[in-house]
């Protein structure tokens, strides 16, 4: 499939979460005026389990918006759950545990090279991770099990309740992504 664009809808894929098994994206964004979908890379990576306890310590301004907010992951699920269950506070999303990679194929959500290879950063990209990693690493958030491609590029999809896509954003780097406030005042 070519990338998602706005106005398509977001395929009906089956996933899993940390949570529940056989839900679909159909399920997934009823009862909810928006869903979004942050798609990472895997929980043991220490900016994504970053990004993770952010969105988490903010939910409620997503809920106040009628929004709500999946994190696509290349993780386990079980590896997800020992993950969070470390947590200093409650992780209330749930976590879409692709371990196939199912979604980030057929979403075309590419890589930054060929596995093994070194990703390439400009000035502003080197300076966004180095403050994120700071920020990162003063949350007390360190690097954890590796898994999936290192390699992974993050995506974000915002859809309506029907699951048709009203916001569309593929990574060029891995800080390439809206920040909370951003994702809140697009809702």
């Amino acid at each position: 499939m070519a990338k998602l664009n706005v106005g398509e809808k977001m395929p009906n894929f089956t996933f899993n979460t940390q949570k529940r098994t056989g839900v679909t994206i159909e399920e997934a964004v009823k009862g909810k005026k928006k869903t979004v979908f942050w798609v990472l890379r895997y929980i043991g990576c220490t900016v994504c389990r970053y990004d993770v306890h952010v969105i988490s310590q903010r939910y409620q301004e997503f809920l106040d918006k009628d929004a709500q907010v999946y994190v696509v992951m290349q993780s386990d699920p079980q590896v997800v759950r020992d993950d969070l269950a470390k947590s200093p506070i409650d992780i209330p999303i749930e976590i879409i545990c692709d371990t196939d990679m199912n979604i980030y194929k057929t979403l075309s959500i590419e890589t930054w090279g060929e596995p093994g290879s070194k990703p390439v950063f400009d000035e502003a990209a080197m300076a966004k991770i180095q403050v994120k990693g700071a920020a990162a690493a003063e949350a007390g958030f360190s690097h954890g099990q590796y898994e999936g491609l290192e390699e992974q590029l993050p995506a974000m999809f915002i859809t309506n309740d029907q699951g048709v896509v009203e916001y569309a954003h593929y990574g060029k780097d891995i800080m390439d992504m809206p920040v909370v406030d951003d994702v809140l005042a697009m809702l």
